[in-house]
């Protein structure tokens, strides 16, 4: 797992708890920043997964080609 997914996770996290704090307490401006927030963290979460899907297939690629007689 790469920084990109950790990160993203964690603003999904966090823009999770804006939105829901900004829902309770009547906060508008504060639930909008919590959905950019959670969006954004989608964003780089998936970022994140396609480089490490990336990663793994430029080592089976070099695994393939160090065993080839």
């Amino acid at each position: 797992m790469n920084s990109n997914r950790v990160n993203g996770k964690v603003d999904e996290v966090v823009g999770s708890i804006k939105r829901k704090a900004g829902s309770v307490t009547g906060n508008t401006p504060l639930q909008v920043k919590g959905i950019a927030q959670q969006v954004k963290g989608k964003a780089e979460s998936t970022i994140g997964k396609a480089q490490d899907i990336v990663r793994g297939a430029n080592k089976e690629t070099k695994a393939r080609k160090n065993t080839r007689p």
